[in-house]
């Protein structure tokens, strides 16, 4: 079985409803396991075992969220150089209350310090989330599992 971690923070639950979006649509591929959890509770051993990854953030200041860089910051030296950490796949999708970008651009660094491999181009939210961004979301899970699933990535 793939196995797919999509790790998320959410204190409004915008970014949790995209992070069960996203969850929904990589469910619907047959092969595929979900790992659906919260930042602070992913361990490096998570990271590892998982065949793609999918980071959920919301935007603060600017910024990742504190546990989204609190997971980072715990399993990177845990993680470094491990043979199945290198180009894993990933995607991002990030609740925006302004354009997201920062936030877009800090994980993105740390996913080349991790050595990981871009599957899916951002999902970025700006504002509320809709059912539109959530269908977009659902898309998202099911490209990144069937990708995983097929060996593409």
């Amino acid at each position: 079985m793939v196995k797919i971690l999509i790790v998320y923070h959410s204190q409004s639950g915008n970014t949790r409803r995209m992070a069960e979006a996203v969850a929904k649509g990589a469910g619907e591929i047959e092969g595929v396991t979900v790992i659906l959890k919260r930042a602070f509770e992913v361990m490096e051993e998570d990271l590892i075992d998982c065949d793609g990854l999918v980071i959920g953030s919301p935007e603060y200041f600017g910024y990742m969220s504190g546990a989204v860089k609190d997971l980072f910051d715990r399993t990177y030296e845990k993680v470094r150089g491990h043979k199945k950490i290198f180009r894993k796949p990933y995607a991002v999708f990030i609740s925006a209350g302004n354009d997201g970008l920062g936030a877009l651009m800090h994980i993105e660094k740390i996913g080349l310090g991790y050595q990981f491999k871009k599957a899916h181009q951002p999902l970025i939210a700006k504002g509320p989330v809709t059912d539109d961004i959530l269908a977009q979301c659902e898309d998202l899970g099911r490209t990144i599992a069937a990708g995983c699933e097929a060996g593409i990535y």
